[in-house]
């Protein structure tokens, strides 16, 4: 059956210390090695975790600061926009008082022409007035006497409504 021999129980010894010395050797500091493998990877783990969170947060301050961004771009274009068109509408009001201006500007210069020319128009349709009269009455009549008839007709076309109708009735007559 089983035959113990002394090979038998000194190769049970041998067994036995090497099982020892391996054990003392290489079994210990593998199991350390593979502790501290199992230990960084767990940190790296929870680093990640960490991290993955980490990144969360950022992501939702990043997102909040873009939208208040947003926010204040657009509050910034509308203020703009705003002033934009308070800016047009005094431009064009100062157009307008201008170009009101200017047309008054040109109708009294227009008014005072036109006075000058009515002016000039009296003096000379009097002196015409003046010249036919004389041929028709057939002398000539005296200096003195055609200015104070100018004089006459002058005051006579003088009137409010330009002239007008006091020149066509003194044609008449």
């Amino acid at each position: 059956m089983l035959d113990f021999s002394v090979t038998f129980i000194i190769t049970i010894i041998n067994i036995a210390v090497l099982f020892f010395i391996l054990r003392a050797i290489l079994f210990k500091p593998v199991t350390k090695f593979m502790a501290e493998r199992a230990k960084k990877i767990q940190d790296s783990i929870e680093q990640a975790e960490k991290d993955k969170v980490q990144a969360k947060t950022m992501l939702a301050q990043y997102e909040e600061h873009l939208n208040a961004a947003e926010s204040e771009a657009k509050a910034i274009i509308q203020t703009a926009r705003e002033h934009a068109k308070q800016e047009a509408e005094k431009i064009i009001a100062e157009s307008r008082v201008s170009a009101d201006a200017a047309l008054a500007s040109a109708r009294k210069q227009i008014e005072a022409e036109r006075r000058t020319a009515m002016s000039v128009f009296r003096k000379e349709a009097a002196t015409l007035v003046v010249a036919a009269s004389g041929r028709l009455v057939g002398r000539e009549i005296k200096n003195e006497d055609s200015q104070h008839y100018a004089d006459m007709l002058i005051e006579e076309i003088s009137p409010d409504d330009g002239g007008t109708a006091s020149l066509s009735q003194a044609g008449k007559g």
